[in-house]
This record gives C-alpha cells, structure tokens and sequence, in this order.
C-alpha cells in the first residue's frame, strides 16, 4: 500500500513537472510583414540594396527564394494570408472589402492564437490601409483577430505636402518620394517599432505568450524615408530597365493592360527613373533598420530563444521592368516575395530557392510549429518538414490571380510558378491566351515561349496543373462558414484634389 502511495505521487509530481516544461516551452511569433517590398535585398542576390538586418535573419533561419503571394494587390493577399484560403475562396479580390463582407465566420490566423489563449497584437498594417490616406487609423482592419491594435502616425504622414510625384493629383498609386529632416523615430514606421519594442519589453517581464505582428507601410509609395537613408545610395549608379514597349508586342491584351494601366507611369524620363528607383531603394533600406531595431530588442530581452520570426511582404514590385511600376501584373516582379523563417527548433542559413511557396502556406506552417490544430477550412502546406529537418517540401507549383477590366468587360488571369517555368492563362471575351517562360535561361521573363513548340510538351503538362489548381481553389472548404458572392466595397466620399481656383 505504501508504494502504491509513493508511486502515485510521483506520477502526480512528474504530470506537474511535464506541465510546467510545456507551458516554459510554448513558442511565440513575431510575424513581420512590410508593404510593397519585391526581392531587391542582399540576402536574395541584389548586392546594391542595403538590409544588413534582413540579411542577418537570413543567416538565422530559412530563406525561401521562390515564394509567391496569390493575389499581387495589398487586400486580396493580406486576407489571403490570414485566412489561409485562396482569393477564390476568401471572395475579396478589391481593395475596400472588410474581411467580415465576404467571410464573416471565418477564424483568422490571429483568432486561433487567441483561442490557445496567447495574446494577439497588431502594431500597424497587417490587413489593408489605403496608403498614406489611412495612417492613424484602422483602416480595413478585422478586429476580431486581435486582442490589442496600435495605430502609428509619423510625420511622413504630417508632411505629404512635401512630397514630389510624377502628377499633380495625388492618390494611392501615384509615384512620389521624399527625403525627410528628423529621425526615424519620427516616421510611421519608426513609431511603430517602437510601439512593437515596448510590446516585447513588457512579454518579457510578465511571460505571457503572444502573437505579435509589426507591419510596416513602407516602402510603399510615397517612398519617404530619413535623408540619411538616400546618401546611403549613389543616384547616378543605378540602374533602370528599357520601357519594354517590344515585350509588349508578345503578350495578350489583359497582359498589356495589367501593365499599362497607370498612364502617367509609361515612358518615364531615364533620369526621373534613377530618381524613383533610389528613393525606393532609401525607403527599403529604411525599413531594414526598423525590423532591425525590434530583432535587435528581442535578442535582448531572450526571447528570440523561444519566438518564431516571420519576415514576408504583401506582394513583390515592378521598378520599370517591362516598362511597369508598382504591383497587379502576373509576372515574377509582382508575384515573388520575400520570406523567411527563424527561430528555436529552425535550421539555420539555409536557402530553397527552387521548391515554390506560397503566402497561403504560412497559417498552417504556423499551427504546426505550435502544435495547435489547424481549422479544417485552411489551405496550402506547412513548411515544418523543411523548416526544422531538412525535408523536401511536397508544392510543385505556387499559384497567383489577378483580374482586370479592360473596355468595361472582365479579363481573369491564373498563373503558376514551378522550379523552373512560369505559366500564364487569360481568359477573356471567351478566348484564351497563354504565357510561357523558362527561368532557367530568361529570369527576368522577356520572351514569351508560348508559341514555341520545342516546350510543347512542358506546356501541355503545365496547362493540366494549372487547371487542378485552379479547381482546387474553387471549391469550398468544409468549416469555413458563409461565403458572399459580390459583397460591395465601402463607400467613399469623392474627394477634390484640385486646386482652388483663382478669384480674378
């Protein structure tokens, strides 16, 4: 009877001990997402752009080089990316949608932390903000997925007055650049690392587990950053590409019209080129030293020990190529992203630059490196296997949409990413277009092989995974509650950006 007594405390004092390990060894995340940031940084082979600190997580953990967003424009792929589901499916392909329009039940990424009762924060954009107009607000934010939002307003926001841009009326997408006085602490993004350093400060003292996610507005336009961002740069050293007005020539008409949409874009001056590719490059850099200033803070206060960092953006960015700037195109330019993986239990300096990923994959990527169970509704694949044991991962494609209108009627394009080939589908009027092109030889997508029969083959298989990708993400996943077709946008006020006009 004795020993029964003993052995049952023991199994009692043991269960107590197991628990206490478990809850020490609960991990956290620290998901970092910047705003229009294509691959032009170190650590993805452009030398000339500076992101030391971005370039140090790279040495930290996985850096994953053929990753692509589903959707290349801001709303789409943050609700995308949130919800783990496919824009088909999440049935927000606008910019002014809340989340809730289209899927009011479905259970976010930050939801299933705050139901394994972490706490769940937002320091700026993470779901869309018209940009700059939205700063200091919540923008389209879902308030549901948070415990806590922090909304930054800097003096980037206070000094758009100053701003240079390629056309007098002022919207979203307009080109524009400035060098400002003050410190970065004096910007959005400043702030709002600041705001993100004082949230870790404080997890660090009472212990509590938490989902922290610091987005960043730029570089999205207006490319602002500190003076001392742009005399990191020599101006007359940049490059800029041709205007591509002969790639033009090989592509469909919703091609060319997801390319030459913004009309006061198209044949920039070269010299104008050089002076908005280097306020962007300032601008990137500027955001490199603000992720900086938070990984350098979670180091320090020890949690870097047990915290997952993810570093990503919304979608990638045309800096001229194809005589294009900005997003909303389906080439590699505007649907590859940056993304990279660190923390305990993950492999350190390593790339996969081949294996194709997608922003779709992070939601269950994230549950699994937790242990939380997934949602029956979420798409994509973890990338634990590859993440923490050198296992190959099981994607053979990344898939990514975009819709156009061209003359008033609907152009719906798909497009899928291999190892090696990219693959385009249009379809419009009832016709159907296709792209083709061979990474291997022709990085930079500029000849379009679609009509060349020596890749018929590849073609005629590429076109077969196209259409069971594009199935797939058609179909409603079990649990994910109401879908609603055709939900409006909100409804915004017209604004007059006009001057006034002169009393003589």
């Amino acid at each position: 009877m004795f020993k029964v007594i003993i052995n049952l405390f023991l199994i009692f004092f043991i269960t107590i001990f197991s628990s206490a390990n478990e809850e020490k060894e609960k991990l956290n995340v620290l998901l970092i997402i910047a705003d229009d940031l294509n691959c032009d940084i170190s650590a993805y082979g452009n030398e000339k752009v500076i992101t030391p600190n971005i370039d140090a997580l790279a040495e930290r953990g996985v850096l994953f080089g053929n990753a692509h967003v589903q959707y290349p424009l801001c709303s789409p792929s943050r609700i995308s990316m949130m919800t783990g589901l496919y824009p088909d499916q999440t049935k927000s392909k606008g910019l002014r949608l809340y989340l809730r329009q289209s899927l009011p039940e479905v259970i976010t990424i930050g939801q299933t932390f705050k139901m394994n009762n972490y706490h769940s924060i937002r320091v700026g954009k993470i779901y869309h903000y018209h940009n700059p107009r939205d700063i200091g607000t919540a923008g389209h934010d879902d308030f549901y997925t948070w415990d806590q939002t922090i909304n930054p307003y800097g003096r980037d926001k206070l000094e758009e007055y100053k701003l240079n841009k390629v056309k007098e009326v002022f919207d979203g997408a307009t080109l524009s650049w400035y060098a400002s006085d003050g410190s970065d602490e004096e910007q959005t993004d400043g702030i709002g690392a600041s705001e993100t350093i004082r949230l870790l400060e404080k997890f660090s003292e009472n212990k509590e587990n938490f989902f922290l996610a610091f987005g960043l507005y730029r570089p999205h336009i207006p490319f602002v950053a500190p003076k001392k961002y742009f005399s990191m740069y020599d101006e007359k050293e940049i490059q800029v590409p041709s205007n591509g007005d002969d790639f033009l020539l090989t592509v469909s008409d919703p091609a060319k019209k997801s390319l030459r949409a913004r009309k006061e874009q198209i044949n920039l001056d070269k010299n104008l080129k050089k002076t908005i590719k280097h306020a962007y490059y300032a601008t990137t850099s500027f955001v490199d030293a603000q992720v900086g200033k938070v990984l350098d803070k979670l180091k320090e206060t020890g949690l870097d020990k047990n915290t997952i960092v993810i570093f990503t953006s919304d979608h990638g960015y045309h800096l001229g190529e194809k005589g294009h700037w900005q997003k909303q195109t389906l080439y590699d330019r505007s649907t590859r992203v940056p993304l990279i993986i660190a923390g305990p239990g993950i492999l350190s300096n390593k790339k996969e630059m081949t294996t194709p990923v997608e922003l779709v994959d992070i939601y269950k990527t994230i549950t699994d490196l937790l242990g939380f169970e997934t949602p029956s509704f979420v798409q994509g694949e973890s990338l634990k296997p590859f993440l923490t044991k050198e296992k190959k991962i099981n994607k053979y494609s990344a898939l990514s949409e975009l819709q156009v209108y061209l003359n008033g009627n609907l152009a719906q394009g798909y497009s899928i990413k291999t190892s090696r080939f990219r693959l385009i589908k249009w379809n419009y009027k009832n016709e159907t277009y296709y792209e083709f092109y061979d990474h291997k030889f022709d990085k930079g997508e500029s000849h379009n092989l679609s009509n060349n029969s020596s890749y018929q083959l590849v073609m005629d298989s590429l076109k077969i995974e196209l259409g069971k990708r594009v199935k797939q993400a058609l179909l409603t996943p079990e649990g994910v509650g109401k879908q609603i077709e055709n939900a409006q946008p909100t409804f915004e006020p017209l604004r007059i950006h006009s001057k006034p006009k002169s009393k003589n």
